[in-house]
């Protein structure tokens, strides 16, 4: 997900994507401990993703208070 993308969701969307992307990537491993994924790289992606959206949030916080 593109930080453009990020940036038109609104304050309700970025927090069910947050949930979302939060619990994909802990299935995501636990998957990998079971047994190996195709494409661990996905993991990395997903883990990046989370900090984008999180990032975003916060963002929004600060120029909130001011």
């Amino acid at each position: 997900m593109k930080s453009s993308e990020i940036r038109e969701l609104s304050n309700q969307e970025l927090l069910e994507r947050i949930d979302n992307e939060k619990t994909a990537l802990v299935r995501m491993k636990m998957n990998h401990a079971i047994s190996p994924l195709e494409n661990p790289q996905k993991i990395k992606e997903s883990r990046r993703t989370v900090a984008r959206l999180m990032t975003e949030m916060r963002k929004r916080e600060i120029n909130k208070t001011k």
